[in-house]
């Protein structure tokens, strides 16, 4: 992966599942990650255990423009500069929308959507000034069909299917070379589940997820390899879910 090497990469999402498995991974390979969740004992132990010449940490809010600003802003101080951003953080509160969960709808919307909102509002002046960055969102293959009892979720990452599809058209007008790379998750083996509503809905999905669910670090490869590419190589879309997910 030598475009990996030296790289200063964002995530969202950090803490756990796949911003922790893919903050490892990206170490490895020699870039320095900048951490990013609300979980604060969590991103300590993790950046401690990658070091501190590696990464840096900030307890931070994705719903939050100011916490996003004070990421980037953290690791220019540490690291100089920031050249990826890996908008991962997700929450998923399923349910049928007849269950009246207005504040679950809210929750999704501030942090699948605003999240990684704020987070590119965050990165996009330095990735334009600089002409080049990367930006990886991840959607979900929810994000790809449609998904009942779980419509709200389902919207908000055909959201940034969209959104980030569409930015993808407009770098390159533009001419500013910003990569981007949407994420579309099946069934990977993380918290995410933790916030969904208790149910039958929930049992039966924690039922497959036990049958089929793979680890995080699928989607920390695919991360890696779309960051490695060349600079003129972009991957815009990676679609990782288990052989068995039908």
């Amino acid at each position: 992966m030598n475009n990996v090497e030296g790289k200063v990469v964002i995530i969202t999402g950090a803490s756990s599942g796949i911003g922790e498995q893919t903050a490892r991974s990206l170490v490895a390979e020699g870039a320095r990650v900048v951490l990013s969740a609300r979980r604060e004992d969590r991103l300590a132990a993790r950046a401690a255990e990658l070091g501190e010449d590696n990464a840096a940490y900030l307890a931070s809010d994705v719903s939050k423009l100011e916490d996003m600003q004070a990421l980037v802003a953290l690791a220019k101080e540490r690291f100089g500069r920031v050249d990826v951003l890996f908008a991962n953080a997700g929450i998923m509160p399923a349910g049928p929308m007849s269950a009246m969960d207005y504040t679950g709808w809210m929750a999704q919307v501030d942090v699948n959507v605003k999240g990684v909102l704020n987070a590119m509002a965050a990165v996009l002046p330095d990735f334009t000034g600089q002409r080049r960055g990367h930006i990886i969102a991840t959607s979900s293959v929810a994000g790809t069909t449609l998904v009942p009892f779980n419509a709200v979720y389902c919207g908000t990452k055909h959201f940034v299917r969209a959104m980030l599809s569409s930015f993808r058209t407009e770098s390159v007008t533009e001419g500013t070379n910003i990569r981007t790379t949407i994420i579309y998750p099946g069934k990977i083996a993380t918290e995410l589940l933790n916030s969904a509503a208790e149910g039958p809905g929930k049992e039966a999905a924690r039922k497959a997820y036990a049958a089929e669910a793979i680890p995080a670090g699928a989607i920390a490869d695919a991360v890696l390899c779309a960051v490695g590419q060349p600079d003129s190589v972009d991957v815009s879309d990676i679609v990782v879910r288990p052989t068995a997910e039908a």
